[in-house]
């Protein structure tokens, strides 16, 4: 019988330690690749093949969602199942949107993370219970802000929405977030110093923002990185 070789992101090591386990004891299943940050998934993800990579949400470096979305785009043969604390329908919706194929809440892991990846694995999507209505009330939510905003809203900042930032203007607010000099940004993305700075200008353009402290409260928001 063929094992489903499996790939486990998480920066939390004793959460990486209990998913191992989990899933060795599991018939079939063989984690053959571990990684502490979004970054790291990708690099283990495209120099070691895998059947299904787990990815928690929120992880330095490189969100959850941003490596999945990487995973999926540079190993189309690979399933990517999504970890979260958040039981909210925007970071389900999000993360079907970048290609994963399940979401899983870090809370019934027990339960559900064995049913996800067969149901993952057979090509089905796996949703936590109540995801759906989630889903819905979320679209609703952002039906009404639309609307709001079509209507000419009263705080005068006219920023774009949150959606159009680009992921890579995503990874600067991250890193911005989480402290990072303009220097540091420019040498984790490998870009120059002058491409960060325009980002940001950019990034606080789009938002309506003006400072670090606001797209930090942005950043926890979006779940780019923990409160």
């Amino acid at each position: 019988m063929a094992q489903t070789r499996i790939l486990v992101a998480d920066d939390h090591p004793i959460v990486l330690a209990g998913l191992r386990r989990l899933l060795d004891a599991q018939e079939g299943f063989a984690v053959v690749a571990e990684a502490a940050d979004g970054m790291e998934a990708v690099e283990r993800a495209v120099a070691e093949p895998v059947d299904l990579a787990i990815v928690d949400v929120s992880m330095p470096r490189k969100t959850g969602l941003q490596a999945a979305r990487d995973i999926t785009r540079r190993c189309p043969g690979t399933r990517v199942l999504m970890l979260s604390m958040h039981a909210d329908g925007q970071y389900v919706y999000e993360a079907l949107a970048v290609g994963a194929s399940g979401y899983v809440l870090k809370t019934a892991v027990d339960r559900d993370l064995v049913d996800a990846c067969h149901a993952t694995l057979r090509g089905e999507p796996f949703l936590y219970p109540d995801a759906v209505r989630a889903l819905i009330r979320e679209h609703l939510r952002d039906g009404g802000e639309r609307g709001a905003a079509d209507g000419g809203g009263d705080d005068g900042r006219g920023g774009a929405g949150e959606g159009e930032l680009s992921p890579r203007e995503l990874e600067v607010v991250k890193l911005i977030a989480e402290a990072y000099s303009n220097d540091e940004i420019a040498e984790q993305l490998v870009i120059s110093k002058k491409t960060v700075e325009r980002h940001r200008a950019n990034i606080l353009e789009k938002l309506g923002m003006r400072d670090r402290v606001e797209l930090t409260r942005f950043a926890i928001r979006r779940g780019l990185v923990e409160p």
